[in-house]
């Protein structure tokens, strides 16, 4: 009896997961660049959209370069099934529209992407759904903001930009008390340091765009969780409002997968000895790093991750100094990406953040000293020399 693929460690899963070769017996996964399918018969036709007979029928619905996708994604999370998309925000979309109607109610973290922010302030109340903003470290406030029409939870943790970190099994434990589905953002801590799913979450979202592309090439995200509940909330409205990943970049993203584990691992060990230097430096008034033993979340981030990602956020006092450091470095990138194998540094107030009325940043703590840097795969000396020379700068 063949192996089953659930069983394998997860470097083998990264790059044999998902797999189906053609008769040619390629080593590289087949890119399918085609918008349909052909049919043997007009009866074949009819059996496959009524959903009878296995099959592709057209490139919105599946494509197997992108199912090859999916199913690898899926495995790496321990999840039964996946649904690609063309971005991460269009996959934070889907995730969030999937699990609410008109007239329902959704709990967020205040700490988000300010993408994800704009979605749950401005769109979604033009839907007729109300969301209310909580300390998502405070499960007390969780509970308190829950409503009988509430219907979804959604949390970023890691958070954006600031790195806050979620008890991710508790908030579940109230949602689900609730009669709602917990939706993670597990961009920041990546398949390979936290299984939201295994936590307790109903559903976990990626900007594929991030690590798991990690070359800086393509966009892309996902949507995972347990088959019943992706078929209910999400097949339907993949197939007909079209947000489908190309077959490129699904096999650019499939290629990813098969390094991320080794990336995000050196990475990390990178980050670890960047924090450590800016958190030393006399410039600095305070770093946040999920790696680090002074993270305000350390114990939570001990229960449930089991590496402290790539990305460390450190503040400077203000715009000026904030953008004198940035302005001086040399090897690291200005850019507001995260995960790539550059390094990267960006200033959200005004990038990623900028959206954000600035009283919802300063509820955050986002003041405009704060910068977010995302470690590549650089030297880590060179890195850290490269930093240290922006900091006496700043």
């Amino acid at each position: 009896m063949a192996e089953d693929p659930r069983d394998w460690e997860i470097e083998t899963r990264a790059v044999r997961g998902g797999l189906m070769r053609t008769e040619h017996g390629e080593i590289s996964e087949a890119l399918f660049l085609t918008q349909s399918f052909a049919y043997d018969s007009a009866q074949s036709a009819d059996e496959r959209f009524a959903g009878n007979a296995p099959g592709f029928i057209y490139q919105r619905f599946g494509n197997p370069t992108t199912q090859m996708f999916e199913d690898r994604l899926a495995l790496l999370e321990g999840a039964e099934a996946c649904k690609a998309t063309a971005s991460g925000m269009a996959a934070v979309q889907l995730a969030l529209m999937g699990l609410v109607r008109a007239g329902d109610h959704i709990v967020a973290g205040r700490a988000l992407f300010g993408s994800c922010r704009w979605i749950l302030s401005e769109w979604m109340p033009r839907f007729g759904v109300e969301t209310t903003y909580v300390d998502a470290t405070d499960l007390e406030a969780w509970k308190n903001a829950v409503r009988p029409n509430t219907k979804a939870f959604l949390v970023e943790s890691p958070a954006n930009p600031l790195l806050e970190v979620t008890a991710i099994g508790a908030v579940a434990e109230i949602a689900h008390a609730a009669g709602a589905k917990l939706v993670v953002d597990n961009v920041f801590a990546t398949p390979i340091f936290q299984k939201p799913l295994a936590l307790g979450a109903d559903i976990v979202v990626y900007s594929a765009t991030k690590h798991i592309d990690g070359q800086g090439r393509v966009l892309g995200g996902a949507i995972l969780g347990a088959a019943e509940l992706m078929t209910e909330a999400y097949k339907d409205m993949h197939r007909h409002t079209g947000p489908a990943l190309s077959p490129f970049n699904a096999w650019v993203l499939l290629k990813g997968l098969e390094t991320l584990d080794l990336r995000v691992r050196q990475q990390t060990s990178n980050a670890g000895k960047v924090a450590d230097a800016i958190a030393a430096h006399s410039k600095v008034k305070r770093t946040i790093y999920p790696g680090r033993a002074d993270h305000p979340q350390a114990a939570i981030i001990a229960n449930q991750m089991t590496g402290g990602g790539n990305v460390v956020a450190f503040d400077l006092g203000d715009r000026a100094a904030a953008w004198r450091f940035l302005d001086a470095l040399e090897i690291v990138d200005i850019s507001n990406n995260l995960g790539d194998a550059k390094s990267m540094a960006t200033h959200p107030c005004t990038t990623t953040h900028r959206s954000m009325p600035e009283a919802e940043r300063l509820e955050i703590g986002l003041t405009e000293g704060w910068v977010r840097m995302s470690v590549g795969l650089e030297g880590p000396g060179d890195l850290v020399r490269d930093v240290s020379r922006a900091l006496d700068a700043a």
